[in-house]
């Protein structure tokens, strides 16, 4: 069965749909905004990391993650533009499993509307959360903790060069439910026109 519409507008995509109603069901718990990341490093080993959820990039179906442009998984992602996201909701028993294409945006682009988006991004978090992009590299041996602790930001200065927005374009969707034992794969599918659907397979848990 086919999803209607073209996955460009909100909530247009039916795995969308469900994913917004775990969302919903599931706020009162603080970690239902928190998803696994999946990435294969360097000699092929895999690398996993818990990540905050970001929310959607506007008027489409692209999740958006903050990381540090220094760290090893913006490394994995700029060698390999396919990744896969785990997310499940304690309450609801849903799991989701996003893969899909990364778009890796640091200070270096040249396109105005992604900055932008990163702009966007960077003043959307917490203080709390921008400082830990001026600090030192993530997995570098600290020899001085006053280092860390000495960090300051101007709440009103844009992102800083350690900043990385990551943009995740989905591109399979396989969703469980483990109250009602369904399990359903969304795929994306590119159409001659350039537009692209969805659809939409039950299988066997």
């Amino acid at each position: 069965m086919a999803g209607g519409g073209a996955a460009g507008s909100a909530l247009s995509s039916p795995w969308r749909a469900l994913l917004q109603r775990a969302l919903d069901g599931n706020a009162h718990l603080r970690h239902s905004t928190y998803f696994q990341l999946a990435t294969v490093g360097a000699g092929g080993w895999p690398a996993n990391r818990t990540v905050v959820f970001r929310g959607f990039q506007e008027h489409c179906d692209k999740i958006q993650i903050n990381t540090d442009a220094r760290s090893n998984k913006v490394c994995c992602q700029r060698n390999v533009c396919v990744l896969q996201i785990c997310w499940y909701f304690t309450d609801s028993w849903e799991q989701f499993r996003i893969s899909g294409i990364i778009d890796v945006i640091d200070g270096s682009s040249a396109d105005p509307a992604k900055l932008q988006h990163r702009e966007k991004a960077w003043f959307k978090s917490s203080v709390k959360s921008r400082l830990q992009y001026l600090g030192p590299q993530p997995g570098v041996p600290v020899v001085d903790d006053q280092q860390i602790n000495d960090v300051h930001l101007d709440a009103s200065a844009g992102p800083v060069d350690a900043f990385c927005l990551l943009v995740l374009d989905p591109e399979k969707v396989d969703y469980l439910n483990l109250k009602n034992n369904q399990r359903l794969v969304f795929t994306r599918i590119q159409k001659e026109d350039g537009s692209s659907d969805w659809m939409a397979e039950k299988v066997s848990p």
